[in-house]
């Protein structure tokens, strides 16, 4: 053991090789000139891009910048960043902030008197600087293997500390050594240092080989494989400190051998749920281990998976069915990644925002023994017990979906909320629920375009068997549930894109089995999936599999189908556009498997592109996403410039005016979407003079557009509280993709409820004359032109209807032909209408509309449904104290979500006093009542009847009210 004198503070060096190494050496990712920094030390911070995960690799040496902040004694986890410096948005440069070039791929930045540059209060513990160096614009961090933010540990003044120093070290929370590969027989060197003098003990695997008790080096070589062990003992005489340090040493010979025949990439349960087989395919890799809670997250010997050409496997033994274990892949001894095939996942950055009324019993990461994406396995879970065996999918030109993001339909932002709000939607009469993306991705606050595990539910949203329960219910009440999935694309901490992965250049190497090295197209995000390889296509089938079985969902909306593209279009929008028999037929294989697994189910394709293309997917049975939004939201706005909505109707697009397609309306038309702004807002901000910032103008002409929208025949969508007019733009709250306010109270606003009953009648009776709809039913007299007055004639043995709206700024007379002469009903406003069955003249004023069938259906806007008086077992009601002196809480759990009003009638039946509560949903509900302010005048002492009301369902309970 050799002392250093000129490393400032005392240092022990123990080599098992010849080889001498000073604490400062920066041959590591992060090295700080100082070993022990305190609050007031300033410090030297060293980044070498050659390690760790190479963000920076290569890149302008004048462009790189720090994002720093500290973990104090009040930071919640180790991602709970405080007093990062300026506050900095790490997408945009600060001068402040700029690292110094040193060449060769190494920044350093200065730090003066830790606690001073924080701005950290006195009494508040610093415990470790934090660090990330970054290009300009954010695209380039350089940080850990895995990507996870770097520590400086922050030490205190005057107290005793040591640590291991080699072999280098990455800055983890809890430092972990730097990737190795390190094989029986190879040296290894080691290192420790004290802050101030004492005595320190090495030992390799329980037995001791150095003390700092001289200046001799000891020289040895580990011919041992398996798990390794240094410990680290060090005292002052007053303070002992001990430190562990793991390693693995691989043996001479890497174990190979056939994986089990019929065994799936990722997991396969066996033998009663006690044993798992793990198959990982990884070409061009030389070493897996898996590492979890059955080795406490250490490598061994049993970890080492058995190489099958480009697969590693192994069989877990031991395990206890229901139990879950946790896992992870260290592949090469660098890359730490879960399995692409685990069904739930732990981050430890996102995790701690999830609330246990969410995600009960929520797996905790296994904070200090491991980094980076954890895998969840659990052989033998319980089987969720499905009720909906009579469900039978609705078809597919009759689909009127509903899209909606979970995270801004309801506060909660959960599977159990989400189910609750079913009444709802059935009451607005759609059929499909499109939920955007639900697949694990980057972070919990998103919209979900940005995945990464595909095979995994979102914990954000809840648990796998709260899905399940909602689909379940979607079902029984005849819904679809349809799934948006992001497959054009993957971020980067995809395990898919993570282990083949050029930090240089800062995207998929050239090796990359799923992915393009650059994308394929100009409208591509994060990295491009190449579908013309097997290893791909394999992952898409298998997702298909999973999710349409698991969860028996009922199809899927693929993002940016476009893009699964067979040549090379980046920067020739033209050759994007041109049909591609290529990108055709990778599509008929994912609809060939969809109906091979689940037949008739959906397979929606947001293609956008060319009539060509897209009236050949619609001929083999796929459906194609028919965005309309400009056209429709110029009609309400009253610009008539572009105001056509011929497009809406698939017959009347080139290409799909085929007999084939005649009754196949394969087109999806709708008036919005998540991606576009909304069309109240635009009527507000861009609108006539009429309709600017006039709301009730505004909601009567969209009711038009709502009436003209769902009488076009074909499969319709509705984006989410587009029924309630929202009126929120799309870049509010400082940004596209950012939360948006959930607006359940805009129900109980009489002309935003009026909009949601219009476009209710409309699906009713769409559901009640489905032949009418379904097909080509369009008849003379339609107008779908460029002008502002549009009608849809619909004509068919099952119905006779005529559509009218006034998008026009002022009164217009009208020359409209109905189908048949006799007695046509106003379906939304009541009343009748004589039609001659030849031109006649129609007047409506500016924004008006009439919806005019020939036969008297139920469904319309005004019904008559009859009470139902529920039992104190379906609907519980109480009141305390009762008699009521003062004042009373009234506690009532509603049977469902609804409309729900409460009344005080007295002995005569006279109803003394009403209180609208607006919609609220399933569950228990409070109200205060107050004898005095309760009614327009107090109530008098006696006996009252409290009738609580959901919609149509009533409960009643006596009260006294005294003096």
């Amino acid at each position: 053991i050799q002392v250093y004198n000129d490393c400032i503070m005392k240092k022990i060096l123990i080599l098992l090789i010849v080889v001498f190494y000073c604490i400062t050496s920066s041959a590591q990712l992060l090295s700080v000139d100082i070993a022990f920094p305190t609050d007031a030390s300033t410090i030297v911070v060293t980044v070498d891009a050659t390690k760790g995960n190479k963000g920076l690799l290569g890149y302008n040496p004048a462009d790189v910048y720090v994002h720093t902040g500290v973990i104090t004694n009040l930071s919640t986890s180790q991602s709970d960043w405080k007093y990062v410096k300026f506050n900095q948005n790490f997408n945009q440069p600060n001068a402040q902030l700029q690292a110094t070039s040193l060449g060769n791929n190494k920044w350093s930045f200065t730090i003066a008197n830790i606690r001073s540059y924080y701005g950290v209060p006195n009494g508040e513990v610093i415990r470790t600087v934090n660090i990330l160096f970054r290009s300009g614009d954010g695209t380039k961090k350089q940080a850990n293997v895995d990507g996870s933010d770097m520590y400086i540990q922050n030490y205190a003044a005057g107290s005793f500390a040591a640590k291991f120093t080699a072999p280098p070290l990455q800055p983890t929370f809890i430092p972990t050594p730097e990737p190795a590969l390190y094989t029986q027989g190879v040296n290894i060197p080691v290192s420790a240092a004290s802050s101030t003098n004492g005595t320190l003990t090495l030992r390799l695997n329980g037995v001791q080989i150095a003390t700092a008790s001289a200046t001799t080096v000891v020289n040895s070589i580990v011919n041992s494989s398996c798990q390794q062990q240094l410990t680290l003992e060090a005292t002052d005489g007053v303070t002992i400190i001990k430190d562990t340090f793991n390693f693995f040493i691989y043996p001479t010979t890497y174990p190979t051998g056939a994986r089990p025949v019929g065994r799936k990439d990722g997991i396969t349960y066996e033998n009663n749920n006690t044993e798992a087989v793990l198959i990982l395919y990884a070409p061009f890799k030389s070493r897996v281990t898996v590492i979890g809670d059955f080795n406490n997250f250490q490598p061994t010997c049993p970890s080492i998976l058995t190489k099958d050409g480009d697969y590693f496997w192994t069989r877990i033994t031991g395990l206890t069915p229901g139990t879950s274990y946790k896992y992870q892949y260290v592949v090469d001894d660098e890359f730490k990644v879960a399995d692409p095939y685990t069904e739930l996942i732990l981050d430890p950055s996102n995790d701690g925002f999830i609330s246990s009324t969410t995600f009960p019993n929520r797996p905790l990461y296994p904070a200090g023994k491991t980094s980076g994406i954890v895998g969840v396995l659990t052989p033998g879970e319980t089987p969720f017990v499905w009720t909906d065996g009579a469900y039978v999918r609705p078809a597919k030109k009759d689909l009127i979906i509903y899209e909606l993001l979970m995270r801004d339909f309801t506060d909660a932002q959960n599977w159990q909320t989400l189910k609750d709000t079913l009444p709802y939607l059935v009451r607005l009469g759609v059929n499909a629920i499109k939920l955007m993306p639900i697949n694990e991705f980057e972070g919990n606050n998103s919209w979900g375009y940005n995945p990464f595990y595909y095979f995994a539910l979102d914990k954000a949203y809840g648990t796998k068997n709260a899905l399940k329960a909602f689909i379940n219910a979607a079902h029984n009440n005849g819904i679809a549930v349809i799934q948006d999935i992001a497959f054009n694309h993957a971020t980067g901490l995809s395990p898919l894109a993570a282990l083949w992965w050029n930090s240089a250049t800062n995207q998929p190497a050239a090796n990359s089995p799923y992915f393009y090295q650059t994308a394929q197209h100009d409208f591509n995000i994060f990295n491009d999936f190449n579908h013309n390889v097997a290893p791909t296509r394999i992952h898409v089938e298998r997702f298909i599999e999973h999710w349409l079985t698991e969860y028996k969902i009922d199809g899927f909306r693929w993002d940016l189908s476009k893009g699964f593209t067979t040549n090379n279009t980046l920067g020739n929008i033209g050759a994007w556009n041109s049909f591609n028999q290529g990108r055709i037929d990778i599509w008929q294989n994912y609809y060939n498997k969809m109906q091979a697994v689940s037949a008739g189910s959906y397979c929606i394709l947001e293609h956008l592109g060319n009539n060509d293309e897209e009236a050949e997917l619609a001929k083999r049975g796929m459906l194609l996403w028919g965005k309309m939004t400009d056209q429709f939201t110029a009609n309400v706005m009253g610009n008539s410039g572009s105001s056509d909505i011929n497009n809406a109707y698939w017959k009347n697009r080139s290409f799909w005016n085929d007999p084939i397609l005649d009754d196949k309306p394969g087109l999806i038309a709708y008036a919005e979407s998540h991606d576009e702004e909304r069309v109240m807002y635009r009527t507000f901000t861009e609108g006539t003079s009429v309709a600017f910032g006039n709301l009730n103008y505004g909601l009567a002409r969209t009711e038009g557009m709502a009436a003209i929208l769902m009488a076009i025949p074909g499969p319709k969508m509705i984006w989410q509280f587009g029924e309630l007019g929202y009126d929120f733009s799309i870049n509010s709250n400082g940004g596209r993709t950012n939360p948006k306010p959930v607006r359940w109270d805009y129900y109980q606003n009489t002309n935003r409820r009026r909009l949601y009953e219009v476009y209710a009648a409309m699906n009713n009776l769409r559901k009640q004359k489905l032949d009418a709809f379904n097909r080509t039913t369009i008849s003379t007299g339609t107008s779908f032109g460029a002008n502002l007055w549009k009608t849809i004639v619909i004509n068919h043995t099952s119905l006779k209807m005529v559509v009218v709206a006034n998008f026009n700024n002022s009164q217009q007379l009208q020359s409209v032909t109905f189908p048949t002469a006799g007695t046509y009903y106003d379906y939304t406003r009541g009343g009748t209408f004589t039609a001659f069955g030849s031109p006649q003249n129609v007047s409506l004023n500016a924004g008006e509309y009439r919806v005019w069938i020939d036969q008297n259906i139920a469904g319309g806007l005004v019904t008559n449904v009859r009470d139902v008086i529920a039992s104190s077992t379906d609907f519980k009601l109480n009141v305390y104290p009762n008699p009521v002196q003062q004042s009373a809480t009234i506690q009532y759990e509603l049977p469902k979500s609804g409309k729900v009003s409460i009344q005080l009638i007295n002995i005569q039946g006279q109803v003394m006093a009403t209180k609208d509560m607006g919609f609220q949903l399933k569950g228990v509900q409070f109200y205060e009542l107050n004898k005095n302010s309760f009614s327009a005048a107090p109530l008098v002492p006696g006996q009252y009847i409290l009738q609580v009301r959901v919609d149509n369902i009533v409960r009643y309970e006596k009260i006294m009210v005294q003096q």
